[in-house]
C-alpha cells in the first residue's frame, strides 16, 4: 500500500504542476496585460512620445480595419513578415489608446462582400505575379461621426513612416475641423482676372491648398495674426513692413509654424515689367525676411543665384534653334533629396529655377536639417547675371567653378527662438514658447505649374498631369506642418528587416579578390574565341576549308585551352561564394548547437552547484 502510494506522489505533482501552470499563465493574461518588454535595438515595438500623445488626446473614438488577403500571399515569405509588423504596430496603438481606437483585420476572400468592400472604399488591389490572385493590403480608418481615411495600400518600402502615417489618421480623425492656413503671397497665386475680363482658377497648387485645407488669404501686409491659424505661408515676401515682421515674430514666438518661399529672383512676379517693352529683361525681383533671419541665424543671401552642373535641365530659348543646358533651371532626384524626412522622403524629382542658397549661423540656437541639396558640382552666380542670360543660358558657364560641398535650397529649422524685436513691452515674448519649427525653400518659382504640372480640361473638369513632385513637396511641407506638435513628433523609424551587412562585406571582399582573375581570364577566353573562329573560318564558296595537319593540332590545342578557361573560370565563380557559404554554415552551427550546448552548460552547472553543497554538508 505505502509503494503504491510513494508511486501515486510524483503523477500527483505532475498534475498540480500543470494546473499551476494553467493558473499562472491565465492570472498573467489578465494581470499583464499590456506589459511589454521591447528589446529590439532600435525600439521597433515601442510607441513615439508623440503617437502616445495623439492617442491620449483622442476624443471621438477610431476604428482601424485593416484588409489583408492572407490567402493571397501564401508563397511571399517577406511580405507575410511585414504584414505582421503592421499588424502588431497596430495592435500596439490599440491597446496604448485606452479603449479609444479598435483594430479590425479584414481578409477579403475573392468573391466575397469583403472584397465588394474593399474596392468601394478605394482600397487599391494588386494581382500577385504567378497566380494572378487580387493582394489587398490597405488601411481604412473611420470615426463615429461618418468621418474616414485610408491608406490604399500600404507600401513595404515605406515602412520608416508607417507609424507617422497611421498616427496622421487617427489624429485627423481624433478631433474635428480643418486646419487653417494662412497665407500672405506677393505671387498672383490665387484666382483673378485676365486683362480681357475672363476669370482664372488660380495656380494648380493654390487650389489644391483650398480644397484640403482652410485657406485664409492675407489682403497685403497684416500687421497681426490670429491664434486659431495653423500655419503661416509667405510666398515671395518682399519690402515687408516692420509691423508685419513683428506679427509673423509674435506667431513663431507662440508656437506658431511657418513656411517661407523667399527667391533672389522670382520670375513670376510681373511687377517689374515694362509695359511699353514687354520683351525687355526686367531687373531680378528678390525677396527675403532679412531682418528676422539675422536675427534667428538662417543665411540667406537673395542676391545670389545657384547654378548646378550636374543637374542642369535642357531649355530652349530660341524657338528654332537647339535646347541646351541651363545651369540656373535644375532638375533635382531622390539623390538630393532628404529621405529621412517626411517632406522629402519617396518623392521623385523637383524642379527648381534661379534658387537660392540657405545656410546657418554659427551662433543660431536653431538646427537646420536640408531637405533639398544640389550636387557638388555647384557654385553661386550673381541673380542679374541669371537674368541677363535668359536669352543665352550658354553664358552661365563663363568662369563657373563648381565647390566641393552641395548648396542647400530648402531645409527645415528646429530649435529654441529669441524674439527678432525684443523689448516690446507688456505681453511681448521674448523667447519662443517651445521649439520652433520653420520650413524654409529659397525659390518660389518651384510653385508655378510651369515647372511641374500641365492642365488640360476635360468634360468641363480639370485634369493635372504632373511630370514633377513640387505639388507633393509642398503638400506634405503644409500638411507636416499643420499637424500638431505630437504627430512632427513621431520619429522616424528603422526598416525592421535587417540586412546581411556582414555577408554584404564578405561579398565585396570577395568580389575585390577575384574580378580581377575572372576579368583577365574571360579577356584571354574571348582572345582564345576570336583565334578560333579565324581557323575555322568558311570559303568565299560557305564551304569549310581544308585544313593542314599543323592548323588540325592547333585548332585541338585551342579547344583544349579554351576547356581549361572556361573550368578555371567557373572555379573562380565557385570560389566567388565559398566565404558565403562558409559564414552560412557557421550560423547554421550556432543556430543548431548554440541552443543546445548552453542548455548542457546550464545543466552541468546545476550539477555541480549541487555536487559541491553534499560534499560541503558530508564535510
Amino acid at each position: 500500500m505505502k509503494t503504491n502510494s510513494r508511486r501515486s506522489v510524483p503523477l500527483l505533482a505532475l498534475a498540480l504542476l500543470a494546473i499551476a501552470f494553467v493558473a499562472l499563465v491565465s492570472l498573467s493574461s489578465v494581470a499583464l496585460r499590456g506589459a511589454r518588454i521591447d528589446l529590439t535595438e532600435q525600439g521597433l515595438y515601442t510607441l513615439s512620445d508623440g503617437t502616445l500623445a495623439i492617442l491620449s488626446k483622442v476624443e471621438d473614438p477610431v476604428t482601424l480595419k485593416l484588409y489583408y488577403s492572407e490567402h493571397a500571399t501564401r508563397n511571399l515569405q517577406a511580405f507575410r513578415g511585414y504584414a505582421t509588423r503592421v499588424r502588431e504596430l497596430l495592435e500596439e496603438i490599440a491597446a496604448r489608446s485606452d479603449g479609444k481606437v479598435t483594430v479590425q483585420v479584414i481578409d477579403p476572400e475573392p468573391f466575397s462582400e469583403a472584397e465588394d468592400q474593399a474596392a468601394a472604399l478605394g482600397l487599391r488591389a494588386l494581382r500577385v505575379p504567378g497566380t494572378g490572385e487580387q493582394l489587398y493590403f490597405g488601411l481604412v480608418a473611420s470615426n463615429s461621426t461618418d468621418g474616414e481615411s485610408l491608406m490604399p495600400f500600404i507600401q513595404p518600402d515605406k515602412e520608416a513612416f508607417l507609424e507617422y502615417d497611421v498616427a496622421k489618421l487617427v489624429s485627423s480623425l481624433g478631433g474635428a475641423g480643418r486646419p487653417v492656413v494662412g497665407l500672405v503671397s506677393g505671387l498672383p497665386m490665387g484666382p483673378g482676372r485676365e486683362p480681357s475680363g475672363q476669370q482664372t482658377p488660380g495656380w494648380v497648387l493654390d487650389r489644391q491648398i483650398r480644397d484640403l485645407f482652410e485657406l485664409r488669404r492675407f489682403q497685403g501686409m497684416p500687421t497681426s495674426i490670429a491664434s486659431d491659424v495653423d500655419l503661416l505661408m509667405l510666398v515671395h515676401p518682399k519690402d515687408v513692413p516692420e509691423a508685419t515682421l513683428v506679427a509673423i515674430d509674435q506667431f513663431v514666438m507662440r508656437g506658431g509654424r511657418l513656411l517661407v518661399f523667399v527667391d533672389p529672383d522670382a520670375e513670376a512676379d510681373l511687377s517689374a515689367l515694362n509695359p511699353l517693352d514687354p520683351l525687355a529683361v526686367s531687373p531680378p525681383q528678390s525677396s527675403t525676411l532679412a531682418p528676422l533671419f539675422q536675427a534667428w541665424g538662417i543665411q540667406f543671401d537673395p542676391s545670389r543665384v545657384v547654378l548646378d552642373e550636374r543637374h542642369a535641365l535642357q531649355v530652349q530659348p530660341d524657338p528654332n534653334g537647339p535646347p541646351v543646358r541651363h545651369l540656373a533651371v535644375l532638375g533635382l532626384g531622390r539623390d538630393t533629396l532628404n529621405q529621412d524626412d517626411v517632406v522629402t522622403a519617396d518623392l521623385g524629382v523637383l524642379n527648381f529655377s534661379s534658387a537660392g542658397a540657405l545656410g546657418l549661423a554659427r551662433d543660431s540656437g536653431l538646427r537646420m536639417e536640408p531637405l533639398v541639396q544640389s550636387s557638388r558640382r555647384a557654385a553661386l552666380a550673381d541673380a542679374a547675371m541669371v537674368r541677363d542670360a535668359v536669352a543665352d543660358p550658354d553664358q552661365l558657364r563663363q568662369g563657373f567653378e563648381p565647390g566641393e560641398e552641395p548648396l542647400v535650397l530648402a531645409a527645415r529649422y528646429t530649435g529654441e527662438l529669441r524674439t527678432a524685436f525684443p523689448g516690446r513691452g507688456e505681453g511681448h515674448l521674448e523667447a519662443s514658447d517651445g521649439p520652433a519649427n520653420l520650413l524654409v525653400v529659397a525659390d518660389t518659382d518651384l510653385l508655378t505649374d510651369r515647372l511641374w504640372v500641365q492642365v488640360q480640361e476635360f468634360l468641363g473638369q480639370p485634369v493635372y498631369d504632373a511630370f514633377a513632385n513640387n505639388g507633393d513637396f509642398v503638400f506634405n511641407a503644409v500638411d507636416n506642418l499643420v499637424g500638431n506638435a505630437d504627430l512632427i513628433a513621431v520619429r522616424t523609424r528603422t526598416p525592421s528587416a535587417r540586412p546581411f551587412t556582414r555577408v554584404d562585406d564578405i561579398r565585396r571582399g570577395a568580389e575585390a579578390r577575384y574580378r580581377s582573375t575572372e576579368q583577365r581570364l574571360q579577356e584571354q577566353l574571348e582572345q582564345l574565341e576570336q583565334q578560333l573562329g579565324a581557323l575555322q573560318q568558311p570559303g568565299a564558296d560557305g564551304q569549310a576549308q581544308a585544313v593542314s595537319a599543323a592548323q588540325q593540332a592547333e585548332i585541338v590545342r585551342f579547344q583544349e585551352e579554351r576547356l581549361r578557361m572556361r573550368k578555371e573560370l567557373r572555379d573562380v565563380q565557385h570560389r566567388l561564394n565559398a566565404d558565403i557559404e562558409a559564414l552560412g554554415n557557421q550560423l547554421k552551427l550556432v543556430n543548431i548547437l548554440g541552443m543546445p550546448l548552453l542548455v548542457v552548460l546550464a545543466a552541468l552547472f546545476v550539477a555541480w552547484r549541487r555536487w559541491a553543497r553534499r560534499r560541503a554538508a558530508v564535510a
